[in-house]
C-alpha cells in the first residue's frame, strides 16, 4: 500500500507534547507525516524570539497545513497564536485537534478567527478535516460547536 507523505506543522502547548507522537501513530494508516514543528524529537535551545520565529515560519511555510492540538491551556499560549497567525498569512490549511480528554477545552482567539475544522480524536475525523472533507467546528464526540458563530473569514 502506497503511503502519502504529508508536510505539516503541528502547533501545540509543550505540556501536551506526548500527544504529537499519539497522533502521528493514529494516522499512520493514512499518512506518512512530516512534522516541521520543534519537539523532543528536534529540540531546539534557541531563546532569541526572532530566531526562534524564523524557524518556526520556515516550518510553517514549508508544511501546508498546521495541526493545532487543543487540550486545556492551548487557548492561553501566545507561541500558539503567533503561529495560527503565520499560517494564516502562508496559506495553510489550519485543523484543530482535541486531543485525547480535552473535549471541553476553550480553542485559541486565533484558532477561532482562522481555523478550517475541528474535531476530535478520531483517525478518520482528522483525515477528513486536513483533506477539506470537513470544514466546520465538531465537539469532540462529532456534534457541531454551538458557539461557532463567525464563518473564517467573516468579521463583525
Amino acid at each position: 500500500m502506497f503511503m502519502k507523505n504529508k508536510n505539516v506543522f503541528i502547533s501545540h502547548y509543550n505540556k501536551d507534547e506526548k500527544h504529537i507522537q499519539n497522533l502521528k501513530s493514529l494516522l499512520d494508516k493514512n499518512y506518512t507525516l512530516r512534522n516541521s514543528s520543534i519537539d523532543s524529537t528536534k529540540p531546539n535551545e534557541a531563546g532569541n524570539p526572532d530566531y526562534i520565529k524564523q524557524l518556526l515560519s520556515d516550518g510553517i511555510k514549508w508544511a501546508g497545513t498546521t495541526i493545532v492540538l487543543i487540550g486545556p491551556k492551548t487557548h492561553t499560549r501566545d507561541w500558539v497564536d503567533w503561529e495560527i497567525q503565520k499560517s494564516y498569512k502562508e496559506g495553510n490549511r489550519i485543523v484543530g485537534v482535541y486531543i485525547n480528554g480535552a473535549s471541553d477545552s476553550d480553542l485559541p482567539d486565533e484558532f477561532k478567527k482562522h481555523g478550517d475544522a475541528v474535531v476530535g480524536w478520531t483517525g478518520e475525523r482528522i483525515v477528513d478535516a486536513i483533506e477539506g472533507r470537513i470544514n466546520n467546528f465538531q465537539q469532540s464526540d462529532g456534534s457541531d460547536t454551538a458557539n461557532h458563530w463567525l464563518q473564517k473569514g467573516e468579521t463583525c
